[in-house]
């Protein structure tokens, strides 16, 4: 069984982001510039931020985050988005996700610019994603695709099983894993919530995308030998025992899921560390084709 260690890979990225950031400031060009807009006081999503401030950081990246209160109107975010938009010394910008019940999300991703749009969830990028064209890649499947990559993970003429059909990981999964190319070219099977006799359908794949957020779900009878597994599930246990009160745990049994894999992510320190580090690739994008235009 060999680890795929999301932690390392995304340092190794960052790295390479770093070299290339220092290229561009002895040419006396202009840094990335990452902003992020944050709505309410979700715990999560402050902490999450905050790492991606300290990800621009460690790579010499300008970064903005821009707080607004729980209380802010669609139109107040409609407004900072489209300032956003308007600001040429912004590369791209993220809305972290949940908002508040009072603002609709599809229409203030719709509001993004999509050659701003570094998270990837601008229709029309979704939609270049699903044609094979050129765009930003969600930052998840992305960091997933680089994984894999990185490990020389056989993909081709392969049974790939995507659990979860979220915008965020399962669908642009499904269509990845599927496209020509590597990673990819690979006979893809999308299940959810609905599909019936799912341990059938597992049991039959060489590779498993679990993007549920069920902890645990994943059991080692629903897996076959050396089956290659890609934890995307995150969820807090509480866990009183603990001195921070919960544990870390994702989708899958990795303790006994692990002894039938070829490869495996952990949780944390698999996909996470990733997605921050795509989400940086896709900024340095946005730079440069700002730089061609």
């Amino acid at each position: 069984m060999i680890l795929l260690d999301g932690k390392k890979v995304s340092n190794d990225i960052k790295d390479e982001i770093t070299e290339q950031v220092k290229k561009m400031k002895a040419k006396g060009e202009k840094v990335p510039h990452l902003a992020a807009i944050i709505v309410g006081n979700d715990g999560a999503s402050l902490t999450y931020v905050a790492s991606k401030v300290k990800a621009c950081e460690r790579v010499g990246f300008d970064s903005t985050m821009i707080r607004m209160p729980n209380t802010t109107s669609e139109i107040e975010l409609l407004d900072k988005i489209e300032e956003l938009n308007e600001n040429p010394d912004i590369d791209g910008f993220i809305i972290q996700l949940p908002l508040p019940k009072q603002i609709n999300t599809q229409q203030v991703l719709l509001a993004v610019n999509p050659d701003k749009d570094v998270d990837g969830f601008h229709p029309m990028n979704f939609g270049r994603m699903a044609l094979d064209m050129s765009t930003f890649i969600p930052a998840t499947p992305f960091g997933i695709l680089e994984l894999l990559d990185r490990y020389g993970v056989d993909t081709q003429g392969k049974h790939t099983v995507v659990i979860g059909r979220s915008h965020i990981v399962g669908r642009p999964m499904s269509i990845l894993m599927g496209r020509k190319g590597f990673p990819g070219n690979s006979t893809v099977t999308l299940t959810h919530s609905h599909t019936k006799n799912i341990t059938q359908i597992t049991s039959q794949a060489d590779i498993i995308i679990s993007a549920l957020g069920v902890p645990n779900f994943l059991k080692a009878e629903m897996v076959k030998d050396d089956v290659v597994i890609i934890d995307v599930g995150i969820t807090r246990v509480t866990d009183e025992s603990s001195e921070k009160g919960y544990y870390i745990t994702g989708d899958v049994d990795f303790e006994n899921v692990s002894k039938k894999a070829s490869y495996i992510t952990p949780v944390p320190g698999g996909v996470g560390p990733m997605t921050i580090a795509m989400l940086l690739k896709n900024t340095l994008l946005a730079r440069e084709r700002q730089m061609i235009q």
